[in-house]
Formats: C-alpha cells, structure tokens, sequence
C-alpha cells in the first residue's frame, strides 16, 4: 500500500508541475512515481509468488498479463482523453485520486494468510546487499534483463520499423504495436499451463526461440504482411521471461523480497537503456538493423534459462 500512495503523491506533485508549468516540480513527481512503482512492483511479485507456492502452480504470467491489459487500457483512456480536449495535468490528477482507491481494494482482497506470512518471512531472509552477491539471483536478473530489452524494443520500435524499413503507415505501424503487445498478453494469459506441464526451463527456451523467430521476420522478411506477423510470435516469445523470472527470484520465501527487489533493479535497467541504445545504432544503420541487436539479448536469456529451474522447496515442477 505505502508503494501505491508514493505513486499516488508522486502524480499529483506531476499534474501540479504540468499546471503551473513548473519543470522542478514536475521533475520531483516523476521521481517520486518512479520510486513508488519500484516498491509496488516488488511487493506485487512477492504477493504472487507466495500465492503461487501455496497454490502449487503457476501464476505469474497471468498477473503480469493484467499488467500489460493497464498499459493498454491506460494508453487508450490517454488518447481519448486528449482527443476529448482534456488537459494532460487533468488526467495525471485524476489517476493519482485513483491509484490509493484501487490499491487500497486490491489489498484488502489479498488473502490473509499470504499478508501475515510474508513479515515473518522477511525478517527470517536476507537483505538486499546479500542477494546482490548469490551467483543465481544475479543470473536470473541477467535472464530477465534479457527478456525485458526484447520487450521493450518492440514496445518503443516495431511501429517505427514498419513505418521507416518498410514504408507503411503509420496506421500500419500503429496495427504492429497492437497485435505484438494483444500476443504478448495472450502468452501470459495462457502460459500458466504451459509453465506447469514443460517447466520453466522449457518454456523459456522455446518462448526464446519463438521470439527470434519473430524478430527475424520483422527484420529481413520485405513483406509488410510477414512483418505483421512476426510482430505476433515476437509478442509471443517476449511473453514469459520476465513473469517467470519473478517466480524464480521468489521461490524461496524467506528470501524473497531481497531477491526480487535484485532481479526487478537488474531487469529494469533494459527499459533504461534499451530505447536510446536502438536509437543510436538506427540512427547510423537504420532501424531494421539496430533491431539486430536484440538477437544479443535473446541469446543472453537462452544462457541464463536454466537459472530459473525451480529450487527443491518450491512446488513448482522442474523442467
């Protein structure tokens, strides 16, 4: 809850930056929001992965499939509310009323013994620090690293690739978008079953392979269609790899928020550096080719799969 109300405090100090026209403000909100992500993020992850163990199966995908279907429907609210003439400081406003209320619901739904064990658990764990220096945690950071930049490149790229290699509209660029992150959700709303029949490992590497099976279909097809579709299996096999990396930072629940608090700072700095990095290399090779690159990250997350094999006291199913 305390992650929720830093947000909440953060976009408020942002829509009273937008309204005065104050940079410094603005500029604190953001960081204030950032800050409050972070830690709602973590205490999310830990919350599913404690449901998950006491459930005996795979979740994560799903949770994080409801994380992708807020972006979107976030994204749409957005466009029609400037397409309505509502001020952008307006509706940063109206979500920061927002975000302590659905929070506040959301956890008051958690279930009673997932909120009282987790305290136990946290003080029995490790720190931070601790977690930083574990050789697995470290890897499973590096496998969500790797997913996350294949992620985020299509977020932020694919509607330009198709609109500049491929000489498409931008409404055709726009459709790009829309079926990669409409694959990406369906692959995390599906692969629960998938997670607990193959096991992580499995999955991870086919879902790896599904991705550069897509990404080199957008890359090198010179067909707008074959471009479309692989803006599909790359969603597809973007799906997984951060969710699943969650789980796997979390399987031991004494140790468990340090550890995914490790993961999520490594997976994050993909979102960080990812765009500017595409941005460079396109801007001396042109964007199919800076999209190239994501090949380095996918082999990245084909090495560190099997880091996310589950540890003796989860009850997840091995690979």
């Amino acid at each position: 809850m305390g992650g929720s109300l830093a947000v909440a405090a953060g976009l408020a100090a942002l829509a009273g930056g937008l309204f005065a026209g104050t940079v410094v403000a603005a500029a604190l909100g953001l960081a204030v929001t950032g800050l409050g992500m972070g830690v709602w993020d973590v205490a999310m992850n830990v919350e599913g992965a404690e449901l998950e163990r006491r459930l005996g199966r795979s979740l994560m995908p799903r949770l994080h499939a409801a994380f992708s279907l807020g972006t979107v429907s976030g994204a749409l609210l957005g466009a029609g509310s400037a397409a309505a003439g509502v001020e952008l400081a307006v509706q940063v406003g109206l979500v920061a009323g927002l975000v302590p209320v659905v929070a506040l619901v959301a956890v008051r739904a958690f279930r009673a013994e997932v909120r009282t064990a987790l305290p136990g658990a946290a003080r029995r764990g490790l720190g931070a620090l601790t977690a930083w220096r574990e050789r697995r945690t470290l890897v499973v950071g590096l496998l969500v690293l790797a997913f996350a930049f294949t992620e985020g490149t299509a977020n932020d790229w694919v509607a330009v690739a198709l609109v500049d290699g491929y000489g498409s509209s931008e409404t055709v660029g726009a459709l790009s978008f829309g079926l990669f992150v409409t694959a990406m959700t369906a692959g995390r709303l599906t692969g629960s079953a998938a997670l607990d029949r193959f096991g992580r490992v499995n999955v991870l590497r086919a879902t790896a392979a599904i991705a550069l099976v897509g990404l080199l279909l957008v890359v090198a097809s010179n067909s707008t269609l074959l471009a479309l579709a692989g803006a599909l299996l790359w969603g597809v096999g973007a799906s997984l790899g951060f969710p699943v990396g969650m789980s796997a930072a979390a399987d031991d629940p004494t140790r468990a928020a340090a550890r995914v608090s490790v993961v999520s700072s490594i997976g994050y700095t993909a979102f960080l550096a990812g765009p500017p990095l595409i941005g460079l290399l396109a801007e001396r090779s042109g964007i199919l080719e800076a999209l190239l690159v994501v090949v380095a990250a996918l082999v990245l997350g084909l090495a560190a799969s099997g880091a996310a094999r589950p540890l003796s006291a989860a009850p997840a199913r091995s690979s």
